[in-house]
């Protein structure tokens, strides 16, 4: 089955939105096997909208659009698939009833305007959505599927998974099970990866090997296509070995697992807590650590010493270290070691550098990472590519990537 994506919003077009709606879609699409060969963005225009569908019905056997089903004038993807399939808009009185009742029950009076949502092309289904008040539309028509989902990611998530898949698997008469398990890597380049694995790449089919690279970590996707999970998961499991042997310890966890919840697991395993020092990049280690549920068990805070002198009076940094550069090894280690000192922790981690667009006594993109634990300190530079938001979050990446390996004792064996 093809099914072509739709992605309705001038605000995507002027790059006011990033359509993370579409990379959702296709991975989810993948996941399932259906094929994509088009993903359309278009702005909120009525006629384009329904140039876009009628073209996409024309080459595609469904198509989901996200966006334009709001209250707002604007809003106008109801509008474009009925004036693309000839079907006159219906009023939806129960729904309508439906969306008075919830501004009712939260004490506020409901504009007129959000009755629009209560239309919807004569022979289209109104998909409830618990997530918000704009019901999803699922329409067969001419043999075809069209879904017209919000264009708010928790809500086009669920249903997506509870709704539009189950009916698309059902449509396209799927009895296989099509099953990705993701290698998560860091530490090595997606090319050096990829010339690692080319005879997988390059010599199986079922399982397929694919690369992905973001957010300065390397992905090895590992797909399978079989009757059942069992044996799908089974044709996956030896090249899921044969990737974390050759790639080794750059290897730090597998689908959703994220590098913070992989430090979170290993710090907790090993009764240790948790401490930042970070000046380059602003508290942004201590914000992705205190993302993960919990992290009051490990994470005992962090500095933001932003000013030199603040490096030596919160975390007594030598001032003769200090004259020799802010920006060095020497520095980034006693940032750590007085963290760790300072809050009562275990283990910390610190972060100094010349993030930019000036140049801060090294060039731009120079980045020292420095990590303490009860076995040892050690400091790493780095050289980080991008403007200044990109190498401070590239810089906070490694940070937390160095650290895993500190407590693993892998960077002490380098």
């Amino acid at each position: 089955m093809i099914v072509e994506i739709i992605a309705v919003g001038t605000e995507l077009l002027l790059g006011q939105i990033t359509n993370r709606n579409a990379a959702y879609l296709g991975e989810k699409l993948a996941e399932s096997g259906f094929d994509c060969h088009f993903q359309v963005v278009v702005g909120d225009n009525l006629d384009r909208i329904v140039d876009a569908i009628e073209t996409a019905l024309g080459r595609a056997d469904a198509v989901i659009m996200t966006g334009g089903i709001g209250p707002t004038q604007d809003d106008v993807t109801r509008e474009a698939i009925s004036a693309a399939t000839g079907r006159p808009l219906v009023f939806n009185d129960e729904f309508a009833d439906h969306l008075r009742e919830f501004w009712r029950s939260r004490g506020r009076e409901m504009p007129e305007s959000n009755l629009r949502q209560a239309e919807h092309p004569r022979g289209a289904e109104q998909i409830a959505n618990p997530k918000g008040t704009a019901p999803a539309l699922a329409l067969l028509h001419d043999g075809r599927w069209i879904f017209a989902l919000p264009g708010v990611p928790a809500e086009m998530h669920y249903l997506i998974e509870n709704d539009v898949m189950p009916r698309l698997r059902d449509a396209a008469g799927v009895e296989h099970v099509v099953m990705s398990r993701l290698i998560r890597s860091w530490g090595r380049s997606e090319s050096q990866v990829a010339e690692m694995l080319d005879d997988l790449y390059h010599e199986s089919t079922n399982p397929s090997v694919a690369f992905l690279a973001s957010a300065a970590e390397i992905k090895v996707r590992i797909t399978a296509k079989a009757s059942t999970e069992s044996e799908a998961a089974a044709l996956i499991a030896p090249y899921e070995e044969t990737v974390r042997e050759r790639l080794g310890g750059s290897v730090f966890g597998a689908d959703t697992q994220t590098i913070e919840q992989v430090v979170f697991d290993l710090l907790e395993e090993r009764q240790w807590t948790l401490a930042t020092a970070e000046s380059a990049t602003g508290g942004l280690i201590a914000a992705r650590i205190t993302s993960i549920p919990g992290a009051s068990s490990i994470f005992r805070g962090g500095a933001v010493t932003y000013a030199t002198d603040v490096k030596a009076s919160l975390l007594d940094v030598p001032e003769e270290v200090l004259a020799e550069g802010v920006v060095s090894e020497a520095t980034a280690l006693f940032m750590a070691e007085g963290a760790a000192a300072r809050l009562g922790a275990d283990v910390a981690v610190a972060a100094t550098g010349s993030a930019g667009p000036d140049p801060q006594e090294k060039a731009v993109g120079t980045m020292v990472v420095a990590v303490h634990t009860p076995e040892g300190s050690g400091s790493r530079v780095l050289r980080m590519p991008g403007d200044r938001e990109r190498v401070r979050t590239y810089t906070t990446t490694a940070a937390l990537h160095l650290l895993r390996l500190a407590l693993t004792g892998e960077w002490w064996e380098r």
